[in-house]
């Protein structure tokens, strides 16, 4: 199999479980580390004829991280195309396989069988809590609904507070992030780079949790120490 990966999880779970599979990935494919192959561009905006001239077998991308007119020139230019959908948890094993299974893995990894094995043995928390999760800044954005980082954080014990809203990314002044009082703020570090010196001064006395990004909204080989990892951040955040 000849593949290109248009997004950084599926990158790096093809390249830990069909080796030498891979051809081209993203700009933005920084897992594995040191990973060997022709860069393509961003997600927003592959390189489509890069990505043609690598006469790939497969292209793997997913309907919310990659631009639907990409996908359909990459179709139209004779390029097989598998789109994955990933909202909750449950759902990313399932594209997982599917996806692995298509780039020609001989059985299911066993890095899968034990990430969800993590993910099914969590405790219930002892007590939930609320959060605002801002992924921009200028202009202020948060998770809304149907949203994998959103569903993870609630297996976690943590309801994040614009989960009803009809966005799924909605644009909320801070001045109001601030008034619903959440019990802990949940800054990552992607797509935007929150830091401990840009974010928690715009949330003066809530608690803020500094996450890493790849941990909340990758889906691969990460999601098996997904629950350790930002358990422990979220425990960390307490008033």
């Amino acid at each position: 199999m000849r593949v290109v990966s248009l997004v950084p999880s599926l990158t790096e779970a093809v390249a830990r479980t069909v080796p030498g599979a891979l051809v081209g990935a993203t700009d933005w494919c920084t897992h594995p580390a040191g990973l060997d192959v022709v860069r393509v561009g961003g997600t927003k905006n592959p390189a489509i004829e890069r990505i043609v001239s690598l006469a790939p077998d497969l292209v793997v991308a997913n309907e919310e991280e990659n631009r639907a007119p990409d996908l359909e020139a990459l179709r139209a230019a004779g390029v097989e195309v598998l789109v994955t959908e990933v909202r909750t948890v449950p759902q990313a094993f399932t594209e997982l396989d599917r996806v692995l299974t298509a780039c020609g893995a001989p059985s299911r990894p066993r890095w899968l069988d034990a990430a969800e094995a993590a993910w099914s043995a969590l405790p219930s928390p002892e007590r939930r809590r609320t959060a605002v999760v801002p992924v921009w800044r200028r202009p202020w954005t948060v998770l809304g609904r149907d949203t994998f980082a959103g569903d993870v954080l609630g297996r976690l014990g943590v309801d994040h507070l614009y989960a009803g809203d009809a966005g799924r990314y909605p644009k909320v002044p801070v001045e109001e992030l601030r008034a619903v009082r959440p019990d802990v703020v949940v800054l990552p570090d992607e797509p935007y780079r929150f830091t401990a010196d840009d974010g928690p001064e715009a949330f003066p006395g809530l608690p803020c949790a500094l996450v890493d990004g790849r941990y909340l909204t990758w889906y691969g080989p990460s999601l098996g120490e997904a629950p350790r990892v930002l358990g422990a951040a979220l425990r960390a955040a307490r008033r």
